[in-house]
């Protein structure tokens, strides 16, 4: 069997637990932890508005942390603000841009593979401002295809807002053609890169998303902590969503302004500790490589994949997947019935609609069983995954199901 060589990395890792949750939240490297331990032991303080010496290094290490992650990514420092999650960017994006710019002849482009966090905000703003919410046909697979985007979008399209991958499908939307497109009629593309940021290089000039979001604690990193890109002229037109401390230049007793971007969205005290431990997550995923990373999941998961797909009773909605994600039910037992199964032999997988519903509706199914895999898994694990599957089987075949 080939040897992991970051497993060792992790403390969370069990011997006895199989861990294949990671589309739900990853676990975090020694050095994340360290980091996070760091600011709360040595530092613990507020950031931005001290002038003694361990406010300082606290607005340092927050501020290097923004430096760091426009690099990961390839943006200005200006253009990245910390929010609580991917939810959180998504939804500022929805209530200070869109409810703001759109009206009731505007058109909204998503799809049905949407985790709620990009479907949810849009259908919100398409009911208050009277625009229409229009949906990408998907493939026979599953997929969003270009040729489907392209019936749906038209001159009225305002907003594209879609998965970049999608967390139940593990399917990679081709956003790069879709953005072109897009602009072509003069909309913004809001990206959801929740389920991308921890596998593939994501460069916001040459993809040329108008936003992007993606999370701390799906890519190693703390929760807590989230990242929307925009773009500078863009959100420096956008009105803020929260009010309160360090987002304003001046107060009057009737009127205030506020101040440029990113600051005027990162309004209060804010997740400092889970910034700068973000930092070392970007630090360990790049000293590996993506492409590395990326390379083993897909080997993995093509292993588990063509193990499973012998088994008769089991049912695979997802062949071909392009992440390490496999959607899948024992047939004629419910996926809340099989999970208990798999949790009682200590493997963690993941059950139900994964905040998609429209997913599964799509499928015709009310819920499914997930595996997803990461870079500290190992083939050892899989090999426990597919046996314990073949004994799942035959236990719920013996009750009656």
């Amino acid at each position: 069997m080939e040897k992991n060589l970051w497993r060792e990395d992790f403390p969370q890792i069990r011997e006895d637990v199989v861990y294949l949750d990671t589309a739900a939240m990853s676990l975090k490297p020694q050095s994340v932890i360290d980091e996070i331990n760091h600011y709360y032991s040595s530092l613990s303080v507020n950031i931005h508005r001290g002038l003694y010496q361990e406010s300082y290094e606290a607005t340092k290490l927050y501020e290097e942390a923004r430096a760091r992650i426009a690099k990961f990514i390839n943006a200005s420092i200006d253009e990245i603000i910390f929010t609580r999650g991917a939810t959180s960017a998504l939804n500022l994006v929805a209530n200070s841009y869109g409810l703001s710019n759109l009206t009731s002849k505007d058109e909204i482009i998503t799809s049905e593979l949407e985790h709620h966090s990009s479907l949810l905000p849009w259908q919100v703003v398409s009911q208050k401002t009277k625009a229409s919410l229009k949906y990408i046909e998907l493939s026979t697979e599953g997929r969003i295809t270009v040729e489907n985007f392209k019936k749906v979008l038209n001159k009225n399209t305002k907003v594209v807002a879609l998965t970049f991958v999608s967390n139940v499908m593990g399917y990679v939307t081709p956003m790069k053609e879709i953005i072109e497109l897009a602009h072509k009629v003069g909309a913004i593309v809001v990206v959801d890169a929740a389920q991308a940021i921890q596998h593939m290089k994501i460069d916001v000039i040459d993809l040329d998303p108008d936003f992007l979001a993606f999370s701390g604690h799906k890519m190693l990193g703390p929760t807590g902590i989230g990242v929307l890109y925009g773009k500078k002229t863009l959100l420096n037109a956008m009105e803020p969503c929260e009010f309160g401390g360090d987002m304003n230049d001046q107060v009057s007793k009737d009127f205030s302004e506020w101040k440029d971007s990113p600051y005027r969205f990162e309004a209060g005290t804010m997740p400092v500790a889970s910034a700068i431990g973000m930092t070392k997550a970007v630090d360990y995923l790049e000293n590996i490589g993506l492409d590395k990373i990326d390379d083993y999941i897909k080997r993995l998961y093509r292993y588990t994949y063509a193990q499973l797909k012998k088994i008769p009773e089991i049912e695979i909605y997802n062949p071909n997947a392009d992440m390490g994600i496999i959607a899948f039910n024992i047939k004629n037992v419910p996926s809340h019935d099989a999970v208990s199964y798999y949790a009682e032999n200590h493997i963690s997988i993941r059950s139900g609609h994964h905040c998609a519903q429209l997913v599964t509706k799509w499928l015709n199914i009310a819920a499914c069983l997930r595996a997803s895999f990461y870079l500290y898994n190992t083939f050892k694990e899989a090999d426990k995954f597919i046996q314990t599957t073949k004994e799942a089987v035959v236990f719920f075949h013996k009750i009656g199901f």
